[in-house]
């Protein structure tokens, strides 16, 4: 198999990354779900997804701001920028078992709200593979489309936390 910086490929333990750099004896590999790792050029069970668009190893400026991209493109998640409501800013969300001889959890509201738009993002992302998705047909789409917008209705009793009703949840519409 011909690797080469730029090349994206599937390892079968760490799944796809792409090949940012290299050393005489590895290659430097960004993996979605991982991170970067450093993997000997001697293993052969990488599978090749897309080779390298890079013309006989010579990097351009070019094809580093290309290369960026398309990571960013790939495996991130870019979010958008969404702010917690004012009267929450510095708030502690804590959360006090029953039981009160059990320890609560305290954590600073701004970290809970990450996780609920970080959420919201995520099934965002899971709404474009669904509806991107080759094998799914438009009735399965539809079908799994509908759990989602369950799922956000559910996720409704969070909109108290943010800053603008643009951001907010919306569930099955009750006009239905």
């Amino acid at each position: 198999m011909n690797l080469a910086i730029g090349a994206r490929v599937e390892h079968p333990s760490f799944g796809e990354g792409v090949i940012f750099s290299e050393t005489e004896n590895a290659w430097r590999v960004y993996f979605k779900e991982i991170g970067e790792k450093e993997l000997g050029k001697s293993f052969t069970g990488y599978t090749l997804l897309e080779a390298s668009s890079l013309d006989g190893g010579k990097i351009t400026l070019e094809d580093v701001v290309d290369a960026v991209q398309n990571v960013f493109d790939q495996y991130h998640e870019v979010t958008d920028i969404v702010d917690l409501g004012d009267k929450w800013d510095g708030g502690t969300l804590i959360l006090q078992p029953a039981d009160m001889s059990l320890k609560g959890k305290e954590m600073p509201i701004e970290t809970f709200f990450h996780k609920i738009v970080m959420l919201r993002d995520r099934l965002r992302v899971l709404e474009q593979n669904i509806n991107s998705h080759e094998k799914l047909t438009d009735e399965e789409k539809v079908h799994m489309q509908q759990y989602i917008t369950r799922v956000y209705g559910s996720l409704t009793s969070f909109n108290v936390l943010f800053k603008s009703k643009n951001d907010y949840f919306v569930g099955e519409s009750s006009s239905k």
